[in-house]
C-alpha cells in the first residue's frame, strides 16, 4: 500500500530478522522449533513506523490533513438516509464549528472512537457490541542492547499459561535498544520501578527475558497501559445502517493487544475497502446492495477468525467471563496439542507462526494431512 515503507524503515535503523528463524516463541512454557521460513520481519519502534507511514500518506497527491481539529458530529441527510460529511471544530474551541462535506466518511479513530455517540446524537440506531473483560496491564521499558543478548535471535515472545497469567515480549529496535513489554491478565501488573520490573520478568514461564535484563542498562523510565476489555461492534447486523459511513480498525473491533492482531486486521480491512471502491469506479457508491453493506459482508469472515482466536485464547483463564462452549473446548484442546507438536516439528512451527500472524486463514486447520501431522507429533517423545 505504501511503496518504499520497508526500505525506508530499514534505512533509518529498523532491525530485520526472519519471522521464525530469528524470533523465539514460547507457548505454554515450551519453545517451538525455530527455522528460517523466508518471511522477513521488520522490528521498529512505534514512532519510527508512524512517522514513515504519515510521511508517505502526506506525499499522496489526493490526500490532505486538517490538523488541530476534531470531529464533533455527523452531517446527516435524512431525506436520502445517508451521512454526507462531518462537523469539525478547532481542538479546544467547540463553539467554532464548520462542516466538511464528503461522499464517504470513514471512522478510523481507534479504541476511543465516538462513532456510536455520533450516530445516537443523529437519532440513528447503534450497533450491538460484544465485550470480553480481561483487565490486561502492560508495562514497557527500553534497554541498551549488548552483543550476545539472546544469542543470534532478535526477539522473544513468552505467552502466559493457565497457571501463570504473566507474559512478556522483547524486540530488538533501532538505536541499539531492546523494547521490553511485560504484561498480565486480571490484575497482574509489572511494576514501574526497575527492580520490580526485573523481578516480574523472572516470574515468567521461562527466563529468557529476565536473563537479559539482569545486566541490561535501562535507557528510559517505564510506562504502563491498562486495557480493560476487547470490544467488537457489529455494524454488519445493524438495521438502518446509514449509507456513506464506515468504521475501520480499532473503532470497529478492538482486540486484546498482546495478540498483535490490530495492525494486521486494519490492513486487511483497508485492502477489502480498496477492492470495494475499485469495483465501483464510475458508479454510485450506493447502487445495488451499496458499498456499506458490501464492505461489512466481505469483512465479517476476517473479523470472525481474528476475534475467535483472540477471545478463545482469553477464555482459557478461569477469571475471564464468557461462554465456554463444547466447540471452544475442542479448539482449545487442539491448540494445546499444536503448541506441543510445534516444539518437535519444524513444519508445524512454521504453520503455527503463519496462523498467529494471520498469513494463513483458519481453513488450514481443516486439512486432514495437517491434523494427522499434529496428532503424530503431539504423541511423540520430547527427546
Amino acid at each position: 500500500m505504501l511503496p518504499g515503507l520497508t526500505a525506508g524503515l530499514i534505512a533509518d535503523g529498523a532491525v530485520t530478522t526472519d519471522l521464525l528463524g530469528g524470533i523465539r516463541y514460547i507457548f505454554e512454557g515450551r519453545r517451538i522449533k525455530q527455522k528460517e521460513m523466508g518471511m522477513p520481519s521488520v522490528l521498529a519502534g512505534r514512532t519510527l513506523v508512524e512517522t514513515h507511514i504519515r510521511d508517505r500518506v502526506l506525499a499522496l497527491d489526493n490526500v490532505s490533513f486538517l490538523g488541530g481539529h476534531e470531529v464533533t458530529r455527523l452531517v446527516l441527510d435524512a431525506s436520502e438516509d445517508r451521512i454526507k460529511g462531518v462537523h469539525t471544530s478547532p481542538t479546544g474551541d467547540p463553539g467554532n464549528e464548520a462542516s466538511l462535506e464528503a461522499d464517504l466518511v470513514i471512522d478510523a479513530t481507534g479504541r476511543g472512537a465516538r462513532g456510536t455517540a455520533w450516530l445516537r446524537d443523529a437519532g440513528l440506531k447503534t450497533p450491538d457490541e460484544d465485550e470480553t473483560t480481561i483487565n490486561i496491564a502492560y508495562t514497557t521499558r527500553h534497554f541498551r542492547r549488548r552483543t550476545g543478548d539472546l544469542g543470534d535471535d532478535q526477539a522473544v515472545i513468552i505467552t502466559p499459561t493457565v497457571e501463570n497469567r504473566r507474559g512478556g515480549v522483547m524486540n530488538a529496535q533501532e538505536g541499539g535498544t531492546w523494547i521490553v513489554t511485560l504484561f498480565g491478565y486480571l490484575g497482574e501488573e509489572a511494576p514501574l520501578d526497575l527492580a520490580g520490573f526485573r523481578e516480574f520478568a523472572g516470574t515468567l514461564a521461562v527466563k529468557d527475558i529476565y536473563e537479559v535484563l539482569t545486566e541490561a542498562e535501562p535507557v528510559d523510565d517505564a510506562a504502563m497501559i491498562r486495557f480493560p476489555a476487547s470490544r467488537r461492534r457489529h455494524y454488519e447486523t445493524l438495521d438502518g445502517l446509514p449509507k456513506g459511513y464506515l468504521t475501520i480498525g480499532d473503532a470497529l473491533c478492538s482486540f486484546n493487544p498482546i495478540y498483535g492482531q490490530g495492525m494486521t486486521v486494519a490492513a486487511l480491512e483497508a485492502d477489502i475497502l480498496g477492492t470495494c471502491l475499485d469495483e465501483r469506479q464510475g458508479e454510485s457508491l450506493f447502487a445495488g446492495s451499496g458499498l456499506t453493506r458490501d464492505f461489512y459482508a466481505r469483512l465479517t469472515p476476517v473479523l470472525d477468525g481474528a476475534w475467535i482466536t483472540s477471545v478463545g485464547g482469553d477464555l482459557k483463564y478461569p477469571g475471564v467471563a464468557g461462554v465456554r462452549t463444547p466447540e471452544w473446548e475442542q479448539i482449545n484442546a487442539f491448540t494445546d496439542q499444536l503448541y506441543l507438536a510445534a516444539t518437535r516439528d519444524e513444519a508445524l512451527s512454521r504453520t503455527l507462526v503463519r496462523l498467529i500472524n494471520l498469513l494463513d486463514g483458519p481453513d488450514v486447520l481443516q486439512d486432514p494431512a495437517f491434523l494427522e501431522r499434529v496428532r503424530a507429533a503431539g504423541a511423540g517423545s520430547d527427546s
